[in-house]
């Protein structure tokens, strides 16, 4: 053989094996992380062991996660109900510029999120990720109709989840105690209903509607949780990395823990609801860890506001456990309760174990934050109310967060701001469900402006508007301020939506309010 033959030989033999010593990882193919945001239903402050150290909930999965990661403490929904918040986090706008002004949607409610709007998914899936929703909904889809106007369960749902950036979409369409209860995958229904289910009561409350044969109402949750561990483990292996949003219709009502965990809390239902799902979580972190993706995964667990009453606070209390830990009021409410909520990232590549975060945020700040990880800019008009949690995720000791206040909304549209260890919330009582009601609050002639100082009253016990004027009109005039710019982040102003139906009272309040002796210039 020819010299110049064997060195051809020899220099290509040496290249395929500098290639196969070289080929590149999984991780190393994937710089972006994968990302997995998983979103509790009425799960309470206090119902995290790691957040509440007075917790008679054992939740060791959680507690774990938390460890190996980073724990928020001062952490807060756009609203204190389902539909509002769950509008802010998909867009990384507060809730209240939607067409929702107040309240919720419905299991028949028609699409709140026009298309044209960027979410989380469809900005994730231009950065090439693969993108999938598996849960609870409850922000609209476009039920097809026949001719009389009624729901035609054998035709393709318009407006869905596929139609803002899923690739992949399974859930159902309003809470779990909303009927149709029928799931939908990638704009079908998997099943026709075959017949009604009568209304629930107690703890296992759900409304009467028609229902789907695929749809068990006590494996709901399991089988969420099932798909998205099938998702975790089917996308691990690809180039591409993915985005899974796995908002879970749990513990809301109807609370229906599984058999195997009836009675296991020694509290009540609710708290065996609990437990479930801390054990799913367990679940889906070992799934995590077992597909080789842990330490480039970006994993969130949080909830959508305070636990609701239909947990049964009295029974709770009288054995020691509040699901709002040491805050007043719970979901609905204008109240600490009603919005401040666990939240828990972990991402070994980013974040180190054991660390804590106690400064305010938002749960609208992950479109931010996702632009942020991607390196892609957020336009004038994406992701208005959102600041990017990546400094914290980096150095929670001293991060370079922008953040300088926050909005919180009730379910009945009522206002609050928040600025540093000053909330001032501009509507009498709770604004919600707990003592006192609206209405209530009116009769007993309570203020419509309440002032706390958080920093020595955690549990606003003691109105102190009347003492602090001038921090009384500071904040109204932020908080006004940002209605009228259409954001609070820096750039171009934008529009705030028209209400999808009436008026929005809660604004006129607000600029009545104006004249009043605390706030007037």
């Amino acid at each position: 053989m020819k010299k110049s033959k064997l060195i051809l030989i020899f220099l290509f033999t040496a290249l395929i094996f500098h290639t196969s010593c070289n080929t590149p990882t999984k991780e190393e193919k994937q710089k972006q992380p994968n990302i997995i945001y998983v979103l509790a239903d009425d799960l309470g402050y206090g119902d995290v062991a790691c957040f509440n150290d007075s917790s008679k909930i054992r939740t060791p999965n959680l507690d774990k996660m938390a460890s190996e990661g980073l724990r928020f403490t001062d952490m807060h929904t756009s609203s204190s109900v389902c539909t509002p918040t769950r509008y802010g986090i998909l867009t990384g706008r507060y809730n209240w510029r939607s067409g929702i002004k107040q309240g919720v949607l419905f299991g028949y409610s028609e699409a709140l999120i026009p298309e044209t709007r960027t979410t989380l998914a469809s900005f994730l899936k231009k950065a090439g990720y693969n993108t999938g929703y598996i849960g609870k909904w409850h922000l609209g889809w476009n039920w097809a109709k026949d001719s009389a106007g009624n729901v035609d369960f054998s035709k393709p749902v318009t407006h869905t989840p596929n139609d803002l950036g899923f690739d992949y979409a399974y859930g159902h369409c309003g809470s779990l105690d909303m009927a149709p209860y029928v799931y939908v995958e990638n704009g079908m229904p998997t099943a026709i209903p075959d017949s009604i289910t009568p209304k629930h009561g107690g703890y296992a409350f759900y409304r009467e509607g028609p229902i789907a044969p695929d749809f068990k109402m006590e494996d709901v949750t399991p089988n969420f949780f099932r798909r998205a561990m099938k998702f975790v483990t089917e996308h691990a292996g690809q180039d591409k990395p993915f985005f899974l949003y796995l908002p879970i219709p749990s513990p809301h009502t109807p609370i229906i823990p599984t058999k195997e965990w009836q009675g296991k809390s020694g509290l009540n239902p609710y708290g065996d609801f609990v437990m479930m799902i801390d054990d799913y979580m367990g679940q889906l972190l070992k799934t995590i860890k077992d597909a080789g993706i842990e330490d480039n995964t970006l994993i969130v667990f949080t909830s959508d506001n305070g636990c609701s009453p239909q947990a049964k606070f009295d029974v709770l209390l009288a054995k020691g456990h509040n699901p709002s830990y040491v805050f007043r009021g719970h979901k609905a409410d204008i109240f600490e309760g009603g919005h401040r909520v666990p939240f828990i990232a972990k991402w070994p590549a980013k974040i180190k174990a054991g660390t804590t975060f106690d400064k305010t945020c938002c749960t609208t700040d992950f479109m931010a934050t996702v632009a942020d990880i991607t390196g892609i800019k957020l336009k004038d008009n994406e992701g208005e109310d959102s600041y990017s949690l990546l400094p914290v995720f980096e150095n929670p000791s001293n991060p370079d967060y922008k953040r300088e206040y926050t909005i919180h909304h009730s379910i009945n549209g009522s206002f609050s701001i928040r600025k540093d260890n000053w909330k001032l919330e501009l509507c009498p009582g709770s604004g919600g469900w707990s003592d006192p009601r609206p209405k209530k609050a009116r009769e007993m002639g309570l203020p419509d402006i309440q002032l706390y100082d958080l920093s020595t009253d955690i549990a606003e016990q003691h109105n102190v508007y009347s003492e602090h004027p001038e921090k009384v009109k500071e904040l109204y005039n932020l908080l006004m301020k940002c209605i009228e710019d259409g954001r609070s982040t820096p750039g171009a102003p934008q529009s705030n939506d028209k209400p999808l139906k009436g008026n929005w009272p809660q604004l006129k309040k607000l600029i009545e309010l104006k004249h009043s002796e605390y706030i007037n210039e």
